[in-house]
């Protein structure tokens, strides 16, 4: 990617050095995943619930419909899951020389900048205000105000204060661990986590977190594939607009696909257990993530993200 030299976001909020409070464990039962707050699975099942609910619920709609999104099909789709950041678990972070730290920080600055860019475009041709993400780099732990957490979660997406979490050290071990090298690689999974700002500014990501207490865990799982798989999506339409810029290198694309091919559940589970639990995958398998990841770098366009009325 040719990133060096452009614009970088003032929107950083750096924390290394300033660890949080210990790790609290991740509610959804796997590493790296965002704690949405929670409305929580409090108090009793709706009666007929699940799907048959969904169809009445109605959020963001003037906001939707500016997105070209259909907020009654969008929500209508809705069948369970949760969760808002990369699923990879890594281990403790580890030291980082300071030529190298700086670079990253540049370089993640820069690929913040660059999707406020595309995001502030998108929003505005249809109308409405897009609402800049801050990106806080830590160290080991920190604390946000969905909860606290270790850099052993890997980068994740609070929508409460509206702000993206990363340990830099994490690129290192994508890298390492997982195979996923290159810069569009870790380009892309500040995009998916970008893309999740977006779920929250036009209601995704709040309805999903308040129909969670009427799924069961397998409808939870499934919902959060779909919610995972827009988030790639997302990240597809905003390097589909870097593209354009002609920022993309011989390869970039390959490197992002490669990283959404390597941390699916399916590849994931074979390779740390062996087998597959599908009825557990909650971010999608390899194959979907390169999908619909594809699906939005080729059309650019947010109407083709509807990963709640699309097969999956």
């Amino acid at each position: 990617m040719r990133w060096k030299g452009r614009r970088q976001s003032s929107n950083i909020e750096d924390r290394r050095g300033n660890q949080g409070a210990a790790p609290r464990r991740n509610p959804f039962g796997r590493g790296g995943n965002i704690k949405l707050p929670s409305g929580g699975r409090r108090g009793r099942r709706a009666s007929g619930g699940g799907i048959s609910m969904i169809v009445i619920l109605v959020v963001g709609y003037i906001i939707l419909k500016a997105l070209g999104i259909d907020p009654s099909a969008l929500l209508a789709g809705i069948d369970g899951g949760s969760s808002t950041s990369q699923q990879v678990q890594a281990p403790p972070a580890e030291q980082v020389s300071p030529q190298r730290q700086d670079e990253m920080t540049q370089f993640v600055s820069t690929v913040l900048a660059e999707t406020e860019d595309t995001w502030r475009g998108i929003f505005k041709a249809n109308g409405a205000v897009y609402e800049d993400p801050t990106l806080v780099l830590f160290s080991g732990q920190v604390r946000s105000a969905c909860g606290s957490a270790s850099s052993a979660s890997g980068p994740f997406y609070c929508p409460s204060d509206r702000k993206v979490y990363i340990d830099l050290t994490f690129y290192d071990e994508l890298e390492r661990r997982f195979g996923a090298s290159g810069d569009f690689a870790q380009a892309y999974v500040l995009a998916h986590e970008v893309g999740h700002h977006v779920q929250n500014l036009i209601g995704v990501l709040p309805k999903f977190n308040e129909m969670r207490a009427t799924l069961s865990k397998v409808e939870e799982n499934r919902m959060s594939v779909r919610v995972e798989l827009q988030a790639d999506c997302f990240a597809g339409i905003w390097a589909h607009f870097t593209a354009q810029k002609g920022l993309l290198e011989g390869g970039d694309l390959e490197e992002a696909l490669n990283a959404a091919n390597q941390i699916g559940d399916d590849t994931l589970q074979r390779s740390t257990q062996g087998y597959v639990v599908p009825d557990s995958f909650n971010h999608g398998t390899s194959q979907q993530r390169k999908d619909w990841f594809s699906k939005g770098f080729q059309t650019g366009r947010l109407d083709a993200c509807d990963t709640f009325n699309s097969p999956v």
